[in-house]
């Protein structure tokens, strides 16, 4: 089988239906956008699990499913009235994602700012992620308002991103803090200081 099929050269694709016949629509289309943002952030989690050091055998596997998590919700963004119920989110994924974050939470240090995204290469590679998700959220907020109904997006999902963005982000300072890595803290800038 080719990866190319060339049918895509004039900025449009298919969408799979029931009927078994595919709908041609354009690539900027909002479930396109919303699937292809999905797609960016399970590609970003790649390169975070790709950064993480020997002896992070939990961590690993906390990203692997949470990437096949995404991979499923963007069959179900790119085929919705195909998808098998086994393949869509559910709410008890994200209640798993909410105990993660306690979990991972309850060993930091109490936040008492915002702080940069950086850090570790793990924790940096996180921390962009989870704005990866953060896109992805506001193109699946942005399809559901505009489609909406059976060809909508499973609520579940969304909360899905909206939880996973959270985890992300206490990973990343679970990262930073196992490699020993002091957190940037932000500050507001004082009027008419360097930069302004």
């Amino acid at each position: 089988m080719r990866i190319y099929t060339r049918t895509g050269d004039d900025g449009d694709t298919s969408l799979w239906r029931e009927s078994g016949s595919p709908r041609r629509v354009s690539k900027d289309d909002a479930r396109v956008e919303a699937y292809g943002a999905v797609d960016e952030a399970n590609s970003a989690l790649g390169l975070a699990k790709a950064l993480l050091e020997a002896g992070m055998e939990g961590e690993r596997a906390l990203i692997d499913g949470v990437q096949r998590d995404l991979f499923a919700l963007g069959a179900e963004l790119a085929t919705p009235d195909l998808t098998p119920a086994g393949w869509r989110l559910r709410d008890e994924d994200v209640r798993r994602l909410e105990g993660e974050i306690d979990r991972l939470d309850a060993g930091l240090p109490r936040l008492r700012s915002f702080v940069l995204p950086d850090g570790s290469p793990a924790g940096a590679a996180l921390h962009l992620a989870r704005a990866t998700v953060r896109r992805a959220e506001r193109a699946c907020v942005h399809l559901a308002r505009t489609v909406g109904g059976r060809e909508g997006l499973n609520p579940a999902g969304l909360r899905y991103l909206n939880r996973l963005s959270d985890l992300l982000f206490v990973l990343a300072r679970h990262m930073n803090a196992r490699a020993g890595v002091t957190e940037t803290p932000v500050a507001p800038r004082p009027p008419g200081g360097a930069g302004a």
